[in-house]
């Protein structure tokens, strides 16, 4: 199918995002087999029935309403994290950088509610999470000034600016933001009054749903907009992009900022909604998995809603299995990279 289709009267019908014609969930399907097929190979050389494995991990992942909502929860850095990747990816733009911005979302979040006056409520949620994505975009602001300014390569500036927000997080939480007594480095506890609202039954808090509709917004951005007309120009020829008059620096600071800012919300969410406090290292990993989630989906924002979940499930699943059949945490580790490589072999070949 065509990214347009003529209607009944020949007028042109236009989708939010392209439909791809390469075959695409074809080989996402081949993918999951395979994983699946070498996942049960390698159960079997640990001496356990892959069937019982496969079968714990399921139950894992949908056995209860709980299960269901901790997989979503897993799922929502992912999913905030990788729309962003996913529009910088289209402009051409590697950021590597979703684990300082959502390490500096984070402080933003918490900075906000113990500074807050009185008894945090609604409003100091919203303008926390406001201040998370203000502080995610400041983060990938610097690495964008520090890439344009001096032509330093932005794959390396945001991947080290990974280590210098991690680093701040430790800073702050010995010093204004900690809780003195603790054995480790964290911030002292969220009051209950500005805790995310967590849906009944599942237990979920709702940044999933915030960060569905970041995805949807940049989705519409993509394919409705000028600016987004000009971020796939962008990502298929830098020349046609001089040439059409497009600004290169501003299509780069357009997709950088918005990236920043989802992953801050990234951070702000986890604060609030999961930890209910801020933790050393709490944003280590979030951003290569982000990084695989938007691969997943094909960078297409609304697509990258569906591959998170994908993810969430499988790593609560896997978790459920580690428990319930004592396969080596090792093992468990393996078979989720080995998934998402042959997910990422399935969606980068491009037509």
């Amino acid at each position: 199918m065509n990214e347009m289709q003529p209607n009944t009267i020949g007028t042109p019908v236009r989708f939010p995002f392209r439909l791809r014609t390469d075959g695409i969930l074809a080989r996402i399907l081949w993918a999951i087999g395979l994983s699946i097929v070498c996942a049960a190979g390698l159960i079997a050389l640990a001496d356990k029935n892959p069937l019982v494995a496969f079968s714990a991990m399921l139950a894992g992942a949908f056995g209860s309403a709980h299960q269901i909502g901790v997989a979503l929860n897993k799922a929502s850095p992912y999913l905030f994290a990788g729309s962003g990747l996913a529009i910088c990816f289209r402009a051409g733009v590697i950021n590597m950088g979703s684990d300082g911005q959502i390490a500096f979302g984070g402080i933003g979040a918490m900075a906000t509610i113990m500074a807050w006056p009185g008894e945090p409520g609604l409003a100091a949620v919203i303008v926390a999470l406001l201040a998370a994505a203000f502080c995610g975009g400041l983060w990938a602001g610097l690495a964008t000034a520090i890439h344009l300014g001096r032509g330093v390569n932005e794959v390396l500036v945001t991947l080290l600016l990974n280590f210098v927000a991690l680093l701040f997080v430790q800073l702050v939480l010995s010093g204004v933001l900690g809780q003195t007594g603790a054995g480790f480095l964290q911030s002292p506890l969220v009051p209950r009054t500005a805790w995310l609202w967590r849906v009944p039954l599942f237990d979920f808090h709702i940044g999933i749903a915030v960060a569905a509709l970041g995805a949807g917004l940049l989705s519409f951005i993509l394919w409705k907009t000028p600016f987004g007309f000009a971020v796939r120009v962008a990502g298929r020829s830098r020349l046609a992009t001089a040439y059409a008059g497009f600004s290169l620096a501003g299509i780069t600071w357009g997709v950088m900022l918005s990236a920043g800012a989802l992953a801050g919300l990234a951070g702000g969410t986890e604060v609030l909604g999961l930890h209910h406090r801020l933790i050393e290292g709490f944003s280590s990993g979030f951003g290569f998995k982000a990084v695989t989630v938007a691969l997943f989906g094909a960078l297409e924002p609304a697509a990258v809603i569906p591959a998170a979940i994908f993810i969430g499930l499988l790593e609560t699943g896997a978790l459920s299995m580690q428990r319930q059949i004592g396969v080596p945490s090792a093992l468990v580790v393996v078979i989720e990279a080995m998934t998402m490589l042959f997910i990422l072999i399935a969606t980068v070949r491009r037509s």
